[in-house]
Order: structure tokens, then sequence, then C-alpha cells
């Protein structure tokens, strides 16, 4: 697999796992409840404070953010450089 389309996948899991960690922190509450329940007791009985979930949305947001800016500059990046064409003033002064 190409380098950029590796690039690509990423951006594009990153935006979808920040846009789901943003809108739905809940679930990621879930599935850290069920790691920990592997290795201690009780892990059930955790309860989430709301300031985690309000974290959990922010990290949510910036991941998808940087999922977005990382897919805008592999696009960029894609894009063929088009040779600049001299200005009016630097062809006068050079006739």
């Amino acid at each position: 697999m190409d380098g950029s389309k590796c690039r690509r996948l990423g951006a594009l899991w990153m935006i979808g796992q920040g846009l789901l960690t943003a809108l739905i922190p809940q679930l990621s509450v879930r599935i850290i409840k069920q790691m920990i329940g592997k290795n201690f007791e009780n892990a059930d009985d955790l309860r989430v404070k709301p300031a985690y979930l309000r974290e959990l949305r922010a990290l949510g947001i910036g991941l998808a953010a940087a999922g977005i800016a990382g897919l805008a500059m592999e696009r960029v990046a894609d894009e063929p450089d088009e040779p600049s064409e001299p200005d009016d003033a630097e062809t006068a002064t050079e006739a």
C-alpha cells in the first residue's frame, strides 16, 4: 500500500473516531470500563464525572480536526505544482 494511501486512511479513521468520541462519549466510557474490568474487581461500580465527558468530547473534536487537517494536507500535496507566470512588471524590466 502506498504511503499516501495509508496517511489518507489514517486521517479518515481519525475523523471517524473523533466524531464518534465527540458525539457519543459514553461509548468510550463503556469500552474503558470493560478494559479496566479485565484486571480489577468492581469496575462496573465506577461512575463518570461530567468533567470527564467534557474532556472526552474535547479530545474527540481535536482528533477530528487533526484528521481533517491531515486529509487537507494530503490533497494539497497531491496537486501538481503549476509554474508561476512572470508578473507584468518583471517582463517589462527584462525587455
